[in-house]
């Protein structure tokens, strides 16, 4: 598992490799193939290394002595970003970054599993980034993305649906899911939508008024 680059377009999802459980070597290899921009942050550098990953930029705090220079010659060529700010995780760095260059959307891998604290506040903190990037997360499980008021997508029937609210999300109506919403409020920590399921095949259409919704595509 080399390289990326067969394409080399901005509208293309960039590619955050964080530091949690690795997904299956199959979904790395599918989102590199298309990912014009790889960032690795720094705690994951040496599990990307190890894999034969052509890394782009390297980014984080490099605190605890790391050097990121002795990396420039294997990676070459590569971008090395220094962000020492405390008050954001390297995961926010690397969105806030990719949004100064105004690139539309990103992928990210390797940021659920291992410690629950990571998962959560990386699952969490997406919702901060309404319209300024679209992010996806994904898992050899899951992939999970902030939902817009109005949402349509085609889907094949029983395939697993969770909706996850962050905090309270209320106004919520669906059409062809197993378990329908209508008019529905949500609470994390309450009650929330997991565990749901596409009806039939074809489109399924989420609307919320108010709120922020993570819907979660599942593979069992």
């Amino acid at each position: 598992m080399s390289s990326h680059h067969i394409v080399r377009d901005d509208q293309e999802p960039a590619l955050i490799i964080a530091n949690g459980a690795a997904c299956h070597p199959e979904l790395l290899g599918q989102l590199l193939e298309w990912s014009p921009l790889v960032i690795v942050l720094d705690s994951a550098i040496e599990r990307v290394m190890e894999l034969d990953i052509k890394v782009d930029v390297l980014l984080g705090d490099f605190d605890r002595g790391f050097d990121p220079e002795k990396y420039q010659t294997s990676q070459y060529p590569l971008e090395i970003v220094h962000t020492p700010d405390q008050n954001k995780t390297d995961l926010e760095k690397a969105f806030d970054y990719l949004i100064e260059r105004k690139i539309p959307a990103v992928n990210v891998v390797w940021a659920t599993g291992r410690r629950a604290d990571h998962t959560i506040t990386n699952l969490t903190n997406i919702v901060r980034y309404r319209n300024l990037i679209k992010i996806v997360i994904l898992d050899d499980h899951s992939k999970i993305f902030l939902l817009p008021n109005k949402f349509e997508k085609w889907y094949t029937a029983a395939t697993p649906i969770s909706l996850i609210p962050i905090g309270v999300v209320s106004g919520i109506s669906s059409k062809n899911l197993v378990y329908p919403l209508e008019n529905d409020t949500l609470t994390m920590g309450y009650r929330t939508g997991s565990s749901n399921a596409v009806s039939n095949d074809g489109i399924v259409t989420i609307i919320h008024t108010d709120g922020d919704l993570l819907l979660m595509e599942c593979l069992d």
